[in-house]
């Protein structure tokens, strides 16, 4: 709550008026005005000034209501203005021109600038206890004040209503009528200056005012009050009774002379005037409060800051610094640390001591959250009114003594206060030889150096000292660390940049390197590292290749344990940060070899580490986890983005052993792997991905070398050339550097700053390969997918560098073991589903064709490589059929057709029963969605047949579980015979049945042999009870290249006649069960026509067609 002092009175001082009191309340800035009001009030414009903000405060409106006690109520608007008094005037110009008064706090503000004057008295005249003085009614009192100075003058205009009012020479309180004990409570603030108030008193003259004789007012008695006592304190902030004296009505009192020596206050001097207090019963209470900058209340900072007239109280009044009030010492702070070091000049021998404990007591209270903002006062001090030029000497022999003692328990307690203070100990250290040497031309130059070099070696010392867990040592050190770094600053006024840096470098280097001590303590640390990264002295490059060493040593055992990951990130990052601004400059090549020494193979180990564990469940752990993540991530790019040619060299050259340079090789190539992950970035990241693509694939190519050189021939390492590969494959197949699905001006920018990183990449794959020479066995036909995949990108000069891999791996297998059936079951497999997930054209199966064919002319198994390649190329075609078919949204018979094309070749061509199978059960899926139940019941009858009534296990497979294979042939036979049902041919249903049956009868298992003979018969009623139609069959051909491929035929003689419009055509496919067709239509290439047909050759033989009807032929027929 803030009182503002806001004048509410239109005063009138004849009348016998009841007056408003108004008391302003501002909570939350929500300003609330309380009045009692007889009659109608008027408040001026005014505004309540605070340090941080403006509150303009205007009436907007006054409404009165008459209620049984007269209450009214006062309606305002508020303004707040940001900002201190000077920018608000010159930001609101035009506010300050109607007349808006300044309000200042009541109090200090929290800031006392050095040069700021303020001394403000304010008096509430509180309440007042008179006799009738003979009279029968009580009196009407009205209270006149005046302030009056040592000669007894009234002091002219200082006296003050409120603000926005003139200031007055007297103050006149309104009457209440008929009250001898009657109650003011108004306040008047009293700005005298400090020249006037020694001798000062202000006078309170108490007269009645008769109401039959208006305009009398006979003057009955008075009250006084010094404003200062004899030794220099002021009057003391509270509430104060003071004596009535009574006089004559014609009583001169200008004559201050005659009244001052009796006693004003009832509780003070009785010893002395204890009849004269005895005899008065009259009473009159004020409130005083002190608002200044150069007088104090408190007898001992009094006594303090008049140290030289009373030079053997000065050891008391050092040890009773302590005891005085914290706001009492930052309001006389520049006169205290003055008065301070003035004692230092003065006897330093003596109170040398003394002086630099209140000196660390004053620092340290301005660490408090209450004086915090003093701090700038304790600097403009410093820069601007401090002269102790011989101080330097003195406060280092004394700190110095605290620090070689840290030893000693009993002064733990003072030492830490000491070491809290260290920053602004220095400044002055600093400030003081600064002066001397201005002063005698840099006299004792080597001494200082000296002191300075024996301080820090104490210091160092120190530091050095380990201890187990939080001990009290280590408890000084951490306090000492947290403000060490502001020291380089104050050192740089004095030495060189270097020599700063050397003397930092000895201090943190002697810190202990053990990090299973205290916790607490090794925070610390790290923090003060990391706010030696970010101080002007590590700028400097001179000063930075210096530190550098030490900084990284304590990141390595930080990192080396994981501990503090999230300081460790950020002090890389400012590490970087300086690296990039100054990469221009020769030094930066230096500290990148010393970082890459000391710092990669850890900062490597943290990426692993921290991206293998399980991501914490909180939203604000799990953000922040990711943050430290991305940053780590960022400073080895930023690392690798740096270095060069030499460096690369420096660094495989560095490893001792083989092993060495192999974890190393590992390490790094799973790092990247992680780097290339989707979920690394954002997904719109895109420029940020490339750069990271960038640094990896110019990375890689330097290691390369590393890997031909020392892990091929007898030193061959399967394990990292495996990884090497991976790596190379995953990197080809990200999203982000596939060209073809960015805009024609984004490809463009792309390419001109990066190049197709996918090619070159490649070349680099290839060229690995041919230098693997017998070792390539390894990896066949382990790296066939992978590598298949990456034919398949759309790229051609990647495919031109990466189909004829293949022909060596044909070659190679067929060294082994005389054929490469690994090799066209590895192709085959890989190529049903990288194809069934988009990828790969009808350009690439006629480059793969062209590339193999021409590869293998001179070869001596020329012939079984033409049949494999042939076998691919023809699979390639039907695949990409079954993918377009599939395409479409409906179901119609291109795409059976096509699924039965490629389940046949499968089986007939390349005897692949797993692929098989699987076709099957997708063509079965087709003729589900259709509703085709007979047709769905004959597909799964197709996978039937291929199982024995055995108790063989299966493993796990498409949607069945792992089981026997009898138990999967009775599933199977269980839901053919569903969809038999289902689509009315109960006569091939009741076959299975009977089958299924002899099973669990042969087993004795009756109960399920119940179920099916009940199942059979269900199957004889319907048969017998309900209708259906019966089906007709007609063989179709297609011919001309121009029909899919799944589609062409032959052997039929055609003839040309009508068609009906809608036809539903079965085709027989070789022997297998009829696939149902609806009528083509213009989908097919060529224009299509009706024709009629009759069969020559494969005729239906079951007598099933009985309309010949034929769809027609393309263009180019043959």
């Amino acid at each position: 709550m803030v009182v503002g002092e806001i004048s509410s009175k239109a005063r009138r001082t004849n009348d016998l008026v009841v007056q408003s009191v108004c008391t302003c309340y501002l909570l939350k800035l929500n300003l609330k005005l309380v009045m009692t009001l007889p009659s109608c009030l008027f408040i001026s414009s005014c505004s309540v000034y605070m340090k941080s903000f403006c509150i303009t405060l205007t009436l907007a409106s006054v409404i009165i209501f008459e209620i049984t006690r007269g209450h009214a109520c006062l309606a305002v608007s508020l303004q707040l203005l940001h900002g201190d008094i000077e920018q608000i005037r010159r930001e609101y110009t035009s506010m300050f021109t109607h007349g808006v008064s300044i309000t200042r706090k009541l109090g200090f503000s929290n800031i006392i600038m050095p040069g700021e004057m303020r001394n403000d008295l304010y008096i509430t005249v509180e309440r007042g206890e008179f006799e009738k003085g003979g009279k029968s009614v009580a009196r009407n009192v009205e209270v006149t004040m005046h302030v009056v100075d040592s000669s007894g003058q009234i002091l002219k205009d200082f006296i003050s209503f409120g603000s926005g009012e003139p200031p007055a020479s007297e103050y006149h309180s309104f009457v209440l009528y008929h009250n001898n004990g009657p109650r003011w409570a108004e306040l008047l603030k009293l700005p005298i200056p400090v020249d006037k108030f020694r001798g000062a008193h202000i006078r309170c003259e108490f007269r009645h005012c008769s109401t039959k004789e208006k305009g009398e007012k006979k003057l009955f008695g008075f009250s006084f009050v010094p404003l200062m006592q004899e030794n220099g304190r002021t009057l003391p902030d509270g509430t104060h009774e003071l004596i009535v004296h009574k006089c004559e009505e014609n009583t001169n009192l200008q004559d201050s002379g005659r009244y001052l020596k009796l006693p004003f206050s009832k509780g003070l001097f009785l010893g002395n005037n204890s009849q004269a207090v005895k005899t008065t019963k009259e009473s009159f209470w004020i409130t005083s409060f002190l608002c200044s900058t150069k007088l104090t209340q408190n007898g001992d900072m009094l006594d303090l800051l008049k140290w030289r007239t009373h030079p053997d109280k000065i050891a008391g009044c050092l040890s009773k610094l302590k005891e005085i009030d914290g706001s009492e010492i930052v309001k006389f702070l520049q006169d205290t640390l003055d008065t301070l070091f003035g004692i230092l000049d003065e006897n330093s021998q003596k109170y040398g001591s003394k002086v630099f404990d209140c000196l660390v007591h004053i620092i340290n209270l301005l660490q408090d959250s209450k004086f915090h903002h003093f701090k700038p006062v304790m600097d403009t001090y410093i820069e601007s009114h401090f002269a102790g030029a011989l101080a330097y000497r003195d406060l280092i022999k004394v700190l110095k003594w605290h620090i070689d003692r840290v030893t000693e328990v009993e002064l733990h307690e003072h030492i830490q206060e000491v070491l809290k203070a260290q920053e602004y100990i220095f400044k002055y250290i600093v400030q003081s030889r600064r002066l001397f040497s201005i002063a005698t031309g840099g006299q004792n130059e080597e001494e200082f150096r000296c002191c300075i070099q024996e301080l820090l070696m104490s210091v160092r010392f120190f530091l050095s000292q380990e201890s187990k867990g939080a001990s009290a040592l280590s408890q000084l050190q951490a306090v000492f660390l947290s403000s060490f770094p502001s020291v380089y600053s104050e050192l740089l006024k004095l030495f060189d940049v270097r020599e700063v840096a050397n003397l930092v470098h000895d201090a943190l280097g002697s810190l202990p390197t053990v990090m299973h001590g205290d916790d607490s303590l090794q925070a610390v640390k790290l923090q003060s590292i990391g706010k030696t990264v970010e101080s002007h002295l590590y700028t400097n490059p001179d000063s930075r290749y210096i530190l550098l060493p030490v900084v990284l040593h304590h990141l390595h055992m930080h990192l080396q344990e994981q501990k503090d990951l999230i300081m460790c990130a950020r002090i890389l990052s400012n590490i970087f940060c300086l690296i990039k601004k100054n990469s221009s400059e020769k030094s930066v090549l230096e500290e990148i070899d010393v970082i890459v020494n000391s710092l990669l193979d850890i900062l490597l180990r943290t990426i692993l580490e921290i991206t293998s564990r399980p991501q914490p469940s909180g939203s604000a752990m799990r953000l922040q986890f990711q943050d430290v993540t991305g940053e780590f991530v960022s400073c080895l790019l930023s690392l690798l983005r740096q270095m060069t040619d030499r460096h690369y060299q420096q660094l495989l050259d560095s490893f001792n052993t083989k092993d060495d340079l192999r974890d190393f090789l590992l390490q790094i190539f799973t790092v990247f792997r992680i780097l290339i992950r989707p979920e690394m970035f954002p997904k719109d990241w895109t420029v940020m991905r490339l750069v990271a693509n960038n640094v990896i694939i110019t990375t890689v190519l330097y290691l390369s070398d590393a890997l031909r050189k020392n892990f091929l021939n007898e030193n061959f390492d399967y394990k990292i050339w495996d990884s090497y590969f991976f790596l190379a494959v995953i990197f080809i197949n990200q999203l982000c550097l596939q060209l073809e699905m960015f805009t024609p001006s984004k490809k463009k920018k792309v390419l001109e700053k990066y190049g197709d990183m996918r090619v070159t990449m490649g070349c680099e794959i290839f060229s690995m390969w041919q230098n693997l020479g017998e070792h390539k066995l390894h990896f066949i036909p382990a790296l066939i997918g992978p590598f298949l995949e990456v034919t398949l990108i759309p790229q051609p000069d990647l495919r031109n560098v990466m189909i004829p891999i293949f022909h060596d791996m044909m070659d190679w297998e067929q060294r082994r073991s005389g054929n490469f059936k690994q090799v066209e079951a590895k192709l085959i497999d890989k190529l049903d589903s990288l194809m069934s997930e988009g990828k790969g054209d009808e350009t690439y199966r006629e480059l793969f064709n062209s590339i193999l064919l021409k590869k293998i002319e001179r070869e001596t198994w020329r012939e079984s490589g033409v049949s494999l390649i042939a076998t691919v190329t023809r699979l390639m075609e039907r695949l990409l059929d079954y993918r377009d078919c599939m395409k479409m949204g409906e179901v119609d018979g291109k795409k059976i057709g096509c699924t039965v094309s490629l389940l046949n070749f499968y089986k007939t061509e390349l005897n692949k029963e797993e692929m098989y199978i699987r076709y099957i059960h997708k063509l079965y899926d087709l003729h589900l969605k259709a509703q085709n139940f007979t047709e769905a019941a004959y597909t799964l009858l197709l996978y039937d047949e291929l199982l024995e009534w055995s108790d063989r296990p299966l493993r796990e497979f498409l949607n069945y579980p792992m089981q026997t294979e009898w138990q999967r042939k009775e599933c199977l036979h269980l839901t053919i015979i569903q969809n038999f049902d289902r689509g009315k041919c109960w006569e091939n249903g009741i076959i299975l049945c009977r089958k299924i049956a002899e099973q669990y009868e042969s087993y004795y298992d009756y109960r399920n042999l119940s179920k099916m003979r009940m199942m059979e018969a269900s199957l004889y009623d319907k048969i017998m009870d309900q209708q259906r139609l019966e089906p007709e069959f007609f063989r179709v051909g297609f011919y001309g290249k121009k029909f899919p491929f799944f589609l062409r035929v032959s052997e039929l003689k055609i003839n040309r006649m009508e068609v009906p419009h809608k036809l539903n055509i079965h085709v027989y496919v070789g022997n297998d069960a009829p696939i149902l067709f609806h009528r083509p239509t213009s989908s097919f290439h060529g224009s299509l026509f009706p024709l009629s047909c009759s069969v020559s050759a494969g005729g239906c033989s079951d007598g099933g067609c009985q309309k010949r009807y034929c769809l027609a032929v393309g263009q180019s027929v043959i």
